[in-house]
């Protein structure tokens, strides 16, 4: 499919997921347009089952979509690529090697040089706060450590683009706070492009620069919500009249009775 050139640093176009059985088909997404500016963050929020992690799969290349393309740099992406880091919900590390070597992993399989990897896996140690805690096996970390290796090991490996599915879902309320406010302090310094799923409205509104809304299944983009906040957040952000009013709207779209008709329909 032959699309026009843009300035996004990914999108994409007229997008569909369909299932496909003998006896049936479901369509996961329809009709997914996006575009994400260079060094943005944003966060697609919406019901479980409405294809978020769907989509971020798609966008990763681990999934193809049944029609339209995803453009990266206004070229269509085949496949996984080095230019695509991914954080899951699910602690993905391994569990034989160290706080350390997890994160030096990607840049072994580059085969890139020991003095260059050092470098680079010291300046994400310090990054993520996790210095003294190099040599550790993941067994000894608490859940939100673990997610900050798995963050640390995805940026080593110098991605453009940031995917992440849920990564904070399983943490304790404070973690989760504490974890948000790391993640938005490290894209302040480093600015790569992130897309964030969570289906959390106050998680999307405190990290992001805009927020998509997507209905139930089939996921569709009702809103696309900019988030106007200053740059420079903490955690008192949440208790302001002007954070209150953005979760606020976007609560109400997806509790609208168009919204709810789609969710009654599906369930």
């Amino acid at each position: 499919m032959q699309q026009q050139a843009s300035n996004a640093k990914i999108s994409c176009k007229n997008l569909n997921k369909i299932y496909r059985s003998k006896k049936s088909e479901t369509f996961a997404l329809k009709d997914i347009n996006m575009d994400i500016a260079d060094n943005e963050f944003i966060s697609v929020v919406g019901p479980s089952g409405c294809g978020k992690s769907t989509l971020l799969r798609i966008f990763a290349g681990l999934d193809e979509a049944t029609t339209g393309d995803v453009m990266v740099d206004n070229r269509i992406m085949t496949g996984p690529g080095a230019d695509r880091g991914m954080v899951f919900q699910a602690y993905t590390l391994f569990p034989w090697l160290t706080v350390e070597n997890n994160i030096r992993f990607g840049l072994k399989v580059k085969k890139m040089s020991k003095a260059e990897a050092d470098q680079i896996v010291e300046k994400y140690l310090k990054l993520v706060g996790l210095t003294d805690f190099r040599h550790r096996l993941p067994k000894e970390l608490s859940g939100g450590m673990k997610q900050r290796v798995a963050i640390a090991r995805a940026l080593a490996n110098s991605p453009e683009v940031l995917l992440m599915d849920e990564p904070f879902g399983a943490l304790d309320p404070d973690t989760k706070g504490n974890m948000q406010l790391q993640l938005r302090e490290l894209w302040e310094k480093e600015k790569h492009t992130v897309i964030f799923i969570t289906h959390d409205i106050e998680e999307a509104v405190f990290l992001s620069q805009r927020v998509y809304v997507m209905s139930a299944r089939p996921g569709r983009i009702i809103a696309d919500i900019a988030i106007d906040l200053p740059t420079r957040r903490d955690l008192d952000l949440k208790d302001t009249h002007e954070f209150i009013q953005i979760r606020k709207k976007i609560h109400s779209l997806l509790h609208s009775g168009d919204f709810r008709n789609e969710l009654h329909a599906a369930t």
